[in-house]
């Protein structure tokens, strides 16, 4: 599948790119990363005009950020309808309303396997939508010149450099798990604790 999108980018250039940053902003697994660190290489060997690559693929992931975002806002409702009285849900979307901004701008360029739920979450969660977009644009900005200018940097070594770039998203995505699991654990054990209290030793 990387080999035929790779091709389809060379054969239809920064048109073709742009599609499939779209396509990944949406959840489709094109491996988007791989794709903006490959075009950076075919624009440093001149397969690619550079900032028509750029452009086009800032385009297409931004418009595939808003159409995710929007799945999340008209989806607000049933979600509402089935977390809403859970006193969890409500928590983690407090959380989530004060740390939106650094968690849409980080999922953009450093754990990107989170990035479409985050999309989602924002448009479910009543995040405003120019904050969304501010946070967002600024981020796909920085994945697209971080990674294309990786690529671009190494040329014909793109591949290792994306080889090297998964290993370290991944690693990354492992310890935010953690972090996340061990943030849930003590939060419940903090709750069986307040409980115990309430409770009156018979």
């Amino acid at each position: 599948m990387s080999d035929f999108l790779l091709t389809s980018i060379i054969n239809y250039g920064a048109p073709a790119f742009g599609i499939l940053l779209f396509l990944g902003a949406l959840g489709v697994p094109v491996g988007a990363s791989v794709l903006v660190i490959a075009a950076g290489a075919f624009s440093q060997q001149g397969i690619l005009n550079l900032p028509q690559a750029a452009v086009l693929g800032f385009i297409g992931v931004i418009l595939g950020d808003v159409a995710s975002f929007g799945i999340g806002y008209h989806a607000r409702f049933w979600v509402d309808r089935r977390f809403g009285r859970s006193p969890a849900w409500s928590s983690a979307k407090r959380s989530f309303e004060v740390r939106a901004g650094l968690a849409i701008y980080l999922t953009r360029f450093l754990i990107t396997a989170l990035a479409v739920p985050t999309n989602l979450i924002a448009g479910g969660g009543g995040i405003q939508f120019r904050r969304f977009i501010i946070y967002d644009s600024l981020g796909e900005l920085t994945w697209i010149l971080l990674y294309g200018g990786l690529g671009y940097l190494f040329g014909s070594q793109w591949e290792v450099v994306s080889t090297f770039i998964s290993d370290f998203g991944g690693l990354v995505l492992g310890l935010v798990l953690l972090a996340i699991g061990i943030w849930l654990a003590r939060r419940r054990l903090r709750h069986i604790e307040n409980v115990k209290r309430k409770i009156p030793d018979s």
